[in-house]
């Protein structure tokens, strides 16, 4: 079929839309999590962890991060793979699990993982066992008799069962279980995912290509050429694929202040290409080399990204302490009270006063 011809505005109200950041807000915690399809779970807490952060910007100071982890303790909301995710979506990764570590002629990196594991299956196996008997536990509590090391150049060099239990999630022999304070529960999964018919893997691949492109709206072809409808996006190059139950919509927008691991701004250069926003997340950058500020929140106005907040959770003092909001552009004495309106919001929320430091 013919592309659809769409505006760098056209697609950014689309790709806004999708991540249910309009005026019209999403109901409840349920209707959020299956529309977005899923969110990040970060316990970086310098403002507040991603998810309830992600919540708080589409749900407003509603929701009560209470709602989250009972969900999630009580298995209505599933933890799969550092994401939050409705529970009816297990069923799409359980052929995949299945096929661990990939179908057909294995990248290296596969028979990499593939054979790492099988060098540490005692490891492995002292793992299910210890939670068969007492399970569910938190990481400390699981045994670590690799006999390979994990290694890598990063912080993961030497930490095997985390790495184990990354992959025993993948092969669908653990998942996780709640959490004990801020620490992971792991059980097994047969204890923990529903009995339900798996979905065949050509299938599955499908609708969660189906799910990924209705929950962002517009993406890149490659790869989801079967999903969707095609596009191009003026002055933007490449090919594009749309839900097109998003063309052609209202739009009412509205300001949010996000977070830096919001799925709107996720993709740097989708959210280049689509809002030519100049953002990077700094907290792994030396402190003289920071333009915006160690976990600086992206500012959503309507359909454009027009700012950087530098701000922090200081609990000690009991404040919300905003250090700079950078304008990209000067701000409207409209705009910037409605960015005052949300960073007062944000800091009843966190239940801190606001304390602004600079603008």
């Amino acid at each position: 079929m013919t592309p659809h011809q769409l505006s760098r505005r056209d697609a950014r109200r689309i790709a806004v839309r999708a991540q249910l950041l309009t005026a019209e807000r999403p109901d409840d915690l349920f209707e959020l999590v299956r529309g977005l399809t899923m969110i990040q779970l970060d316990q970086t807490a310098y403002v507040a962890p991603n998810a309830d952060l992600v919540a708080w910007s589409r749900l407003g100071s509603s929701y009560d991060p209470r709602e989250l982890a009972d969900a999630l303790e009580s298995q209505h909301l599933l933890e799969l793979r550092g994401f939050v995710r409705p529970l009816e979506s297990l069923v799409l990764y359980r052929a995949e699990m299945a096929e661990w570590p990939g179908r057909g002629e294995l990248n290296e990196w596969q028979e990499y993982l593939r054979d790492w594991v099988m060098a540490n299956e005692g490891c492995r196996l002292d793992i299910l066992e210890r939670l068969r008997q007492d399970g569910p536990l938190v990481l400390r509590e699981l045994p670590d008799t690799c006999v390979v090391p994990w290694r890598s150049s990063g912080w993961n060099n030497n930490k095997n069962v985390p790495r184990l239990l990354d992959l025993m999630v993948q092969r669908g022999e653990v998942a996780a279980a709640g959490r004990e304070g801020r620490d992971r529960l792991w059980d097994l999964a047969s204890r923990i995912y529903p009995d339900d018919p798996v979905v065949p893997y050509e299938d599955a691949r499908r609708i969660r290509d189906e799910q990924q492109l209705r929950s962002l709206g517009i993406l890149r072809a490659r790869g989801l050429e079967t999903v969707g409808e095609p596009a191009v996006i003026d002055g933007v190059r490449g090919q594009w694929r749309v839900d097109p139950e998003l063309l052609g919509q209202p739009f009412s927008g509205r300001t949010a202040i996000l977070s830096p691991l919001d799925r709107l701004v996720y993709e740097r250069k989708r959210m280049t290409d689509l809002f030519e926003f100049d953002y990077q997340l700094e907290m792994y950058k030396p402190v003289a080399e920071r333009k915006w500020g160690y976990f600086a929140l992206p500012i959503l106005s309507g359909d454009r990204l027009v700012g950087k907040v530098d701000a922090m959770s200081d609990r000690k003092e009991g404040v919300f302490r905003v250090d700079a909001i950078h304008e990209d552009a000067p701000f409207s004495k409209a705009l910037s009270a409605a960015v005052q309106r949300e960073l007062r919001d944000l800091a009843d929320w966190l239940r801190l006063d606001l304390m602004v430091v600079s603008h």
